[in-house]
């Protein structure tokens, strides 16, 4: 699925099970709530913290592509092109940061 299709898939899926898009705030917070289950899943996964009885069956795949489904529904109902937003992102990335990695000590002994 490219991203044009992930776009026009999750506005389908609004418009005939969502009944609606949910307002811009309430979207911007049930992004950042999403991200936390993500950080939450990331902190006993991979870092420090011991997995709760109540966080074993999360799953990393299903988190991220919630945070991706509710970035898709932010797009969509601001009109942004995700497609032609992440090609210019990496574009500007490229150009601002061509030699600033390489020239990094911090990344040298990697």
């Amino acid at each position: 699925m490219t991203i044009e299709e992930a776009q026009q898939t999750v506005d389908t899926w609004i418009q005939t099970t969502g009944i609606r898009y949910f307002n811009e705030l309430t979207n911007m917070a049930m992004l950042t709530e999403e991200v936390g289950e993500v950080a939450r899943i990331i902190a006993r996964q991979y870092g420090e913290q011991s997995f709760k009885e109540s966080d074993k069956d999360k799953v990393l795949a299903d988190e991220l592509a919630d945070v991706l489904f509710v970035v898709i529904c932010l797009a969509n109902q601001t009109g942004v092109n995700l497609t032609e937003a992440l090609q210019s992102n990496l574009k500007k990335k490229t150009l601002r940061d061509t030699e600033r990695h390489r020239n990094n000590e911090k990344l040298k002994d990697i």
